[in-house]
């Protein structure tokens, strides 16, 4: 008896997983997960993704089990695997979410794709967020989105497996190179996601608007569902419906809390929004969005600085505070994300490119199409959006003005004065060095280099074509919440 094979990938969960639910409807199912070795060999991989997706596929795994099934785990690269379960018992198609991934997975599913038109075998694949495979054009994306946001959650109403599940436990073990696993980082799996979720909606979130931006308050107000929604525990339509439907139902009182899930529905819009740029240009992982910024600062990397900066050695309190915290949860908030980026590609002249790099194996709910668009919109290497450059002086005085934040993560300042908490180096002791750089005087350099490069004639007549394939074409309308300005006009985050 023939069977549907289901692919998972970064799709782990059981609810609104619309390749299970129509593979359920064709017949008897198998589902699997490939642990592939090149995928992990990937500069933006890193031991915390892995774990976490282990601890989802268990959860996955146990809930499977109570139906009668399992996740079965496989190693190998693709074609491999699936030439191998071929010969064990032919299938009738796959079933799988598209994926907006690397430039690893891009390469990964057209060798898929070859394998399955070689066997005579129908790949099936669907939406897993508000993004658009093959979009023709960006004036259709808006109703798209709202599209798929609102049709029915795809729910298994019954599951009928392959084989009964092996007696033996599940099990994966990590790539042994694979590196940093932070001891404070979240969790991973359906259950804590679905808890996150209700635990946002009915409280967490009164304090979104005005929360997020301070690494103080956002580890709270934030939703803290990036993570889940980046590895799939929960799906994007999932959280969209149940804020839509928890708004709704709010007191006509409750105007702060509406007014902060609201904001968090219209980011939820643009963590799409952003994909959709990678989706439609997967080149934008590695070169720049904006061509007519090539070499702008390829050719000047300075090591030096991006050791310091990866050591939370720069001499700013606050971005080493931010690196530290990075480096102990996998998490920090968007505003001090931007600031990280901001410092990098400005003052100290770093390419973004091997600062995405190193970010991706820091941020556990790494989304690549997110990354890549944001690591080039802070670096100012879009052409399209204006110039956006944090001091880590102000936002610590404006974000942690007591320094509680810093003090948390560098225990060495707690010694410090308030006088110059933030700029310890006035103080003339020799534990206390000057930053990197004189912020002032080449964050002036690093914005006049950019702004130059802006005016020439190359980078303007390239703007047009940039706007037409990745640009916001209108104002967003949704259900109980003021119109949003394209991406061009507002400072977009993903404090979710």
């Amino acid at each position: 008896m023939s069977y549907a094979l289901v692919w998972f990938k970064r799709d782990l969960r059981w609810q609104d997983h619309a390749a299970l639910a129509q593979a359920s409807k064709q017949g008897p199912v198998r589902c699997i997960y490939v642990i592939e070795p090149e995928l992990w060999l990937q500069p933006d991989a890193a031991l915390q993704h892995f774990e976490f997706v282990r601890e989802s596929l268990q959860v996955l795994d146990a809930h499977l089990r109570t139906l009668g099934g399992c996740v079965e785990i496989h190693r190998g690269e693709l074609p491999e695997v699936l030439t191998q379960i071929w010969q064990d018992a032919p299938f009738s198609g796959i079933y799988s979410h598209e994926e907006t991934g690397n430039g690893f997975t891009y390469s990964r599913d057209l060798k898929v794709a070859a394998w399955c038109q070689a066997h005579g075998v129908v790949w099936h694949e669907f939406a897993q967020f508000g993004v658009v495979r093959r979009l023709k054009s960006r004036d259709q994306w808006q109703t798209a989105w709202e599209h798929h946001m609102s049709s029915p959650l795809e729910n298994v109403e019954s599951l009928r497996f392959w084989q009964l599940p092996r007696s033996e436990p599940f099990a994966m073990q990590a790539p042994s190179h694979l590196r940093h696993n932070p001891p404070h980082r979240q969790r991973g799996g359906r259950t804590l996601a679905a808890n996150t979720l209700q635990s946002f909606l009915n409280a967490r979130s009164i304090g979104y608007r005005g929360g997020i931006s301070s690494p103080l308050s956002a580890p709270d107000v934030c939703s803290r569902l990036s993570v889940y929604l980046a590895w799939g525990c929960i799906s994007m339509r999932e959280v969209v419906q149940q804020t839509r439907a928890h708004m709704a139902q709010l007191p006509p009182k409750a105007s702060r809390h509406r007014a902060g899930l609201s904001a968090f529905v219209s980011r939820l819009y643009w963590h799409c929004h952003f994909i959709q740029k990678l989706e439609s240009e997967p080149a934008i992982e590695w070169r720049n969005m904006h061509r007519g910024y090539d070499g702008l600062r390829e050719q000047e990397f300075n090591q030096e600085h991006f050791e310091a900066l990866k050591g939370a050695r720069t001499g700013w309190p606050m971005v080493d505070a931010c690196v530290t915290m990075l480096r102990e949860t996998g998490w920090l908030n968007f505003r001090m994300r931007a600031m990280l980026v901001s410092v990098a590609a400005y003052p100290l002249w770093l390419h973004w490119r091997p600062v995405g790099e190193w970010l991706a194996t820091q941020f556990l709910d790494y989304e690549p199409g997110i990354h890549w668009s944001q690591l080039q919109m802070q670096s100012g290497t879009t052409g399209i959006n204006t110039t956006r450059v944090y001091n880590p002086i102000k936002q610590a005085q404006d974000h942690d003005p007591q320094g509680r934040f810093v003090k948390h993560w560098l225990p060495y300042m707690r010694e410090v004065p308030h006088t110059w908490l933030f700029e310890p180096w006035h103080m003339g002791r020799v534990e206390f060095a000057r930053p990197l750089v004189d912020l002032a005087a080449a964050t002036r350099e690093s914005k006049h280099r950019l702004h130059a490069r802006r005016q020439t004639a190359e980078v303007k007549a390239g703007k047009k074509a940039v706007i037409e394939k990745h640009a916001s074409r209108k104002t967003m309308h949704t259900r109980n919440k003021p119109s949003t300005p394209p991406p061009d006009k507002q400072q977009l985050g993903f404090d979710f």
